[in-house]
């Protein structure tokens, strides 16, 4: 089996993990589908070598980082880009609030023009992460972003008390939390590696997990 063939292997079995996990969600999922693989590629927002990739590595990928969502949550996804994940998981949970947070003029216009379309209730807002005054969300979510130690002074004032950030990370995720132990440790924040989308996607989705420590009564005794 060529590269070629197995991708369109992968990308065939995709799609029919897309149907039978959201079935009610499929056609907007495939018309958001649509969008990436034209005006996404021709506009510079999708590598071209992705077009074929994009239900495997892209749509699917982010859908499934609605597990760790709850449910009503506010969601900000910083640096949205072509809308991942923020707009697969708007599709799939339209319960949520989700505003899509992008610097890009560009990329703005796109996020909009698809919003439209598929007749979404998702926010869009044009800035970047550190230069926000007054806007949060219970869910901060990022995709290929920056780096957690950077990620985190962008996102964390973003994060409403009690809420956490969701990023989707890669092999290096573990690598990055130690990376990030002195922002966290300073801000009594714990990280975790979590792993979403068992039966859907193949690798798995590695999202790195933050949320303020919970300081129960041993610690205050330790501490004392």
């Amino acid at each position: 089996m060529t590269d070629e063939t197995d991708a369109v292997s992968r990308e065939t079995a995709a799609v029919a993990k897309a149907v039978e996990q959201w079935p009610t969600a499929f056609p907007l999922l495939q018309r958001y589908h649509e969008w990436l693989a034209t005006a996404g590629v021709e506009r510079g927002l999708i590598g071209p070598r992705e077009a074929d990739k994009l239900w495997d590595r892209h749509i699917n990928n982010s859908a499934v980082l609605s597990e760790l969502v709850p449910a009503d949550a506010s969601v900000i996804d910083v640096g949205s880009g072509a809308g991942l994940p923020g707009i697969p998981l708007q599709i799939v949970r339209p319960d949520l609030t989700i505003t899509l947070l992008e610097p890009l003029a560009r990329r703005v216009e796109f996020l909009e023009e698809v919003i439209a379309d598929l007749g979404l209730a998702t926010t869009v807002v044009r800035g970047r992460a550190e230069d926000q005054k007054g806007l949060s969300a219970q869910v901060v979510t990022s995709r290929a972003v920056a780096a957690l130690p950077k990620l985190l002074t962008w996102c964390w004032p973003l994060v409403a008390p009690g809420g956490s950030i969701l990023a989707l990370k890669g092999a290096q995720a573990a690598a990055e939390i130690e990376a990030a132990s002195k922002y966290l440790t300073k801000r009594n924040l714990a990280a975790e590696v979590r792993s979403v989308g068992a039966g859907v996607v193949d690798p798995l989705t590695t999202v790195v997990s933050v949320h303020r420590r919970v300081v129960t009564d041993l610690d205050s005794k330790v501490r004392a």
